[in-house]
C-alpha cells in the first residue's frame, strides 16, 4: 500500500504532465473509411469520441452511421501525429490545422466533426 507522501507524489505528477497535442484518425477496419481530427489533448479526445459513440449521438453523422451499423469493434483510434513540446502556444490552432488538412488529403480520410 502507498504511503500518503507517495500519493500525493503521484498527484502532483499527475497534475503537472502536459497533454499530447496533435492529430488523430479513427478508422473502419471494416470498411477502411477514415477521419482525422486535431487536438490539444489527444487521450481525451478519444475518451469524447467513443462516449459520445457509444451513446449514438456524435455530432458527424457519417461517422456514427459507419459506428452504428458496423459496431465499436470495428473502429480504433491511432494518433498520427504529435506536435513538439516546444511550439509556442500561439502557433498551435495554425500548425494543427495544416497538420489536419496534409493527413486528410494523404489518407483520403474525412475531417472529423468533434
Amino acid at each position: 500500500m502507498l504511503s500518503s507522501a507517495e500519493r500525493k507524489e503521484i498527484n502532483r505528477k499527475f497534475k503537472e504532465r502536459k497533454p499530447a497535442v496533435g492529430v488523430f484518425a479513427v478508422r473502419c477496419t471494416a470498411s477502411g473509411a477514415a477521419w482525422v481530427g486535431a487536438s490539444r489533448n489527444l487521450d481525451a479526445t478519444k475518451n469524447q469520441l467513443w462516449f459520445a459513440l457509444r451513446l449514438g449521438v456524435h455530432r458527424d453523422p457519417s461517422l456514427q452511421q459507419e459506428w452504428n451499423a458496423r459496431g465499436a469493434a470495428a473502429f480504433r483510434y491511432e494518433i498520427l501525429e504529435k506536435l513538439d513540446e516546444d511550439v509556442s502556444a500561439l502557433a498551435v490552432a495554425d500548425l494543427l490545422k495544416e497538420k489536419r488538412r496534409g493527413w486528410i488529403e494523404e489518407l483520403g480520410a474525412r475531417a472529423v466533426l468533434a
